[in-house]
């Protein structure tokens, strides 16, 4: 078992390396890369609403701008379509800083090196180390990641075993519509309804709208603190589960439903054993495992990118939000930076899965599968 583990492990590298190269190469061939969003500002043509341009690190683009805009007769820059009217000396320069005169592979492969001991450069438009944005912005999603799928988890679990344990009833009937009604609402329409409802929005104004904590928060006790920080993410962990919990509800009975038919189950029940020893002694260990396979995923997809649109409308500065706006902005090093992390977690998070499901039924034997 530890020599899969280890392979999975060294499994890692190549798998990750071909995903950067993937999106290296389609991120390259898109349109309006850092030096046109560039050429955009300084000509007034950015459409942008989200990231600021601060300028970048080395030489100082704000001057080498005031020298173009000053320049009486420039030429057309063929390579970047839309530049006609800047001096090509800020091109090239602007090139030379985000290393663009450099050969696509050897580029790649800089970023490469620089990434295995996650130095992840500065960000183009912020003049921020990467990294540093990157756990700036962590506790935001940690903090709605992690309790989304925890709650998920409690609500869904028992309520799933309930549903096949009492299929057919009023109680499967009912609980189907609501699950129904919130799989099919997105989580961002919920998030609105409860702003209207709870958040001053119309009628009750009981939890803030704004940020992780108060701006106070600093200055409070710890008993003061934590209240404060459940009251500002109650709203949107509120949000996030009521259209999370459908699809995991549905997962655990029907696997349950699946595990109950079998003939062992059968067998349990002729031996005298008690529904509740049944159903939690034998039925629980073998139905839980496909949902435990699904956890990585859940908590990677609402840590990164499910919780964007709430991001933005609770104005929670994560990093749902800022992959966005590196995405619009052209920001490589923070598109990048944080692909390669998130990217490296999931794969360190499928292992874990696969030693969830050893630790939940001992007899699974990966070797023996592999074989």
């Amino acid at each position: 078992m530890l020599a899969y583990f280890i392979r999975r492990a060294l499994l890692i590298i190549p798998t990750l390396f071909g995903i950067m190269v993937l999106n290296f190469l389609i991120v390259q061939a898109a349109p309006g890369g850092p030096i046109e969003q560039i050429v955009a500002k300084l000509q007034g043509t950015s459409v942008s609403a989200t990231a600021r341009f601060s300028g970048g690190s080395g030489s100082d683009v704000a001057t080498a701008a005031s020298q173009a805009m000053k320049a009486a007769d420039t030429v057309a820059v063929a390579r970047y379509p839309g530049a006609q009217g800047v001096d090509p000396e800020l091109i090239k320069e602007l090139e030379h800083q985000f290393g663009f005169d450099q050969p696509l592979y050897k580029r790649f492969l800089t970023m490469m090196g620089h990434y295995i001991v996650f130095d992840f450069g500065t960000s183009y438009f912020r003049d921020e180390s990467v990294l540093n944005l990157v756990l700036s912005k962590m506790p935001v999603s940690v903090s709605l990641g992690l309790w989304t799928t925890l709650i998920v988890y409690l609500i869904s679990i028992p309520l799933g075993i309930r549903k096949a344990v009492r299929d057919g009833s009023a109680f499967d009937v009912w609980s189907s519509a609501a699950i129904i009604i919130g799989y099919a609402i997105p989580g961002f329409l919920f998030a609105v309804l409860l702003i209207v409802v709870f958040a001053g929005g119309r009628y009750l104004d009981w939890f803030p709208l704004r940020g992780l904590v108060s701006d106070n928060w600093s200055s409070l006790p710890w008993p003061a603190r934590i209240v404060d920080y459940f009251w500002h993410i109650a709203l949107p962990i509120t949000a996030l589960v009521i259209s999370g919990f459908a699809s995991l509800t549905m997962l655990t009975k029907n696997s349950f439903l699946d595990e109950i038919n079998k003939q062992y189950v059968l067998t349990a029940r002729a031996k005298g054993l008690s529904e509740q020893r049944v159903l939690y002694g034998h039925v629980f260990r073998n139905a839980m495992l496909i949902v435990i396979a699904g956890f990585p995923a859940a908590f990677i997809g609402i840590l990164f990118t499910g919780s964007l649109l709430i991001e933005v409308i609770f104005s929670l500065d994560g990093m749902g939000l800022l992959g966005f706006e590196a995405a619009i902005n052209r920001d490589y090093p923070v598109m990048f930076g944080t692909l390669y992390f998130f990217t490296l977690l999931g794969l360190v998070m499928n292992i874990v899965g696969d030693l969830a499901y050893v630790l939940t039924d001992p007899r699974i034997d990966f070797e023996t599968r592999e074989g």
